[in-house]
């Protein structure tokens, strides 16, 4: 069986105590921390910068995840970079030059992430395949947290796993968007291997993230 990995969303933690709730989902089992970032410009909201990102970093060891949301993106890599990110994932429609991105997310040391909306085709990352660390599979149209999972975006990950599969490429396929206890099995049976949730592993149960993360994993 193959192994799930979750990686919530601090998007949906209390804001007030991150450092605390990082800790929280570091002991409640998370395989990583994702962290949305979001400019106002390219999405409709704003969240937080590298200056953040890089006070959490103190909290745990566990692989940032850090999802992009902006443009232009490119000058803004490094600084993410230096903050602390793991994972860089950026959108093809954020940069001029989405090869350049790549190599520059690259020359870092960072692992590279593409994300792809709800409307974007996989075409776009193509030529990419094999330089891409992850691919960020969007279940929502990205810019608020607590939206309804899009079950049209199961055609894209079941293809995306066959060229995987195919073509023998390495990347991780991750979904992010209205992930709960209920859709996750349908993820994962299309073929993503990371689930990013934040409203079900912060709310759900009481708020028990050991819970709400081995459920998801069990899906």
């Amino acid at each position: 069986m193959k192994k799930i990995k979750i990686s919530p969303s601090i998007l949906s933690a209390d804001f007030s105590q991150l450092g605390n709730e990082i800790k929280r989902l570091e002991d409640g089992g998370a395989d990583m921390i994702h962290v949305d970032v979001m400019d106002g410009h390219f999405v409709p909201n704003l969240t937080i910068g590298p200056p953040v990102i890089k006070t959490l970093r103190n909290y745990t060891k566990l692989p940032f995840d850090v999802h992009l949301m902006i443009a232009p993106v490119h000058k803004y890599i490094k600084n993410y970079a230096e903050a602390g990110a793991d994972i860089i994932t950026i959108h093809p429609e954020a940069t001029d030059d989405l090869k350049e991105s790549i190599n520059h997310i690259k020359e870092l040391g960072k692992k590279v992430g593409v994300s792809l909306n709800p409307n974007t085709k996989i075409d776009i990352i193509k030529e990419f395949f094999s330089e891409i660390n992850l691919i960020l599979i969007m279940s929502v149209h990205p810019g608020f947290g607590g939206q309804k999972f899009m079950p049209e975006v199961l055609v894209k990950i079941k293809e995306l796993k066959k060229i995987k599969d195919q073509q023998n490429f390495n990347f991780d396929i991750e979904v992010d968007g209205g992930i709960n206890f209920d859709n996750s099995k349908l993820a994962i049976e299309a073929g993503a291997n990371i689930l990013v949730s934040g409203t079900t592993i912060f709310k759900n149960n009481n708020g028990n993230i050991k819970k709400n993360i081995d459920t998801l994993k069990a899906s």
